[in-house]
């Protein structure tokens, strides 16, 4: 028995008719009527009574008509699944990425590249602002950011959590220690991004900075990685901070990176998805950030 063979009969069956039905099945009539007759040789039976008037199904096409409907439809719903898989395991997911993730980022990314065979991986870089947009919008499958916050239509999967160490001159006194104690940057001039920028961090450090007896003097802005470390490095003493797993990954030349103690400058990172079940491409980039931070914990 063919499920071409039962597709054929179903149709007959509700056509009761040979040529409508060939014509439904956009095959010839002959084609429909030599497969019906192989079908009732297998089974022994007729399915159909003919005559030059009329089709009309048989006792035994009855019975076999719930079987049929069931069979096509498992054979549909089997088809539906593979090719829904198929279609996710090509699935590209693109996710929203910020600077200073250093090996967290790459400890994803390899967590990913071992559930791979299936869904490729696209970075895109960004503003927090544009990245949670773009998530809202469905341009981005998740991001990653830091620092808690709320969202409508969004929902944020705490991962880890990283320290900020601070970026001195190499040869300022404060260098020395291997820990730098927050209060003791008092007299030395912060450079901060605008809060504009990146008001988690901004924050975070503006209140640390308070917890610990003093505003920060600030000096130039932060602007990006490398002009703000080279003129730590090279001109008027200053300071920043970097995320650890960024600073470990940095050397420049005339810059120290310094663990802070005092009040907590720790900042958490969170994977902000749309609400709602994810689809099969996006849990395996969930579970890989979650294998993320099992390893970081190990």
């Amino acid at each position: 028995m063919e499920l071409r063979q039962l597709r054929y009969f179903l149709t007959v069956a509700e056509e009761l008719h040979f040529g409508r039905a060939a014509d439904r099945l956009h095959i010839v009539q002959s084609a429909v009527s030599q497969q019906l007759r192989r079908l009732e040789r297998e089974l022994g039976t007729e399915l159909f009574a003919r005559s030059t008037r009329a089709v009309r199904i048989t006792e035994a096409g009855n019975r076999l008509l719930p079987y049929a409907r069931e069979m096509l439809a498992l054979q549909a719903h089997a088809r539906e699944a593979i090719e829904e898989l198929s279609a996710e395991h090509a699935a590209t997911v693109r996710l929203g990425t910020s600077s200073g993730l250093g090996v967290r980022l790459d400890a994803v990314l390899t967590a990913f590249a071992q559930h791979a065979g299936h869904p490729q991986l696209e970075l895109v870089t960004g503003s927090t602002g544009q990245r949670l947009a773009q998530v809202q919008a469905g341009d981005l499958d998740a991001a990653l950011l830091r620092g808690e916050r709320s969202e409508p239509g969004l929902e944020f999967l705490p991962l880890w959590q990283d320290a900020l160490m601070a970026a001195l001159p190499a040869g300022h006194a404060l260098a020395s220690p291997e820990t730098v104690e927050l209060a003791q940057l008092a007299e030395l001039p912060l450079r901060l991004s605008p809060r504009s920028r990146n008001p988690a961090l901004h924050d975070l450090v503006m209140r640390s900075c308070r917890a610990a007896g003093y505003a920060p003097v600030l000096g130039p802005e932060f602007t990006n990685d490398q002009d703000t470390l080279a003129a730590i490095g090279h001109g008027k003493p200053s300071w920043t901070v970097f995320y650890a797993p960024h600073a470990d990954q940095l050397s420049v030349p005339g810059v120290a990176f310094r663990p802070l103690s005092g009040p907590a400058l720790v900042m958490r990172t969170y994977l902000a998805v749309q609400n709602g079940p994810p689809r099969a491409a996006l849990r395996t980039l969930i579970e890989a950030c979650y294998e993320a931070v099992e390893s970081a914990r190990a």
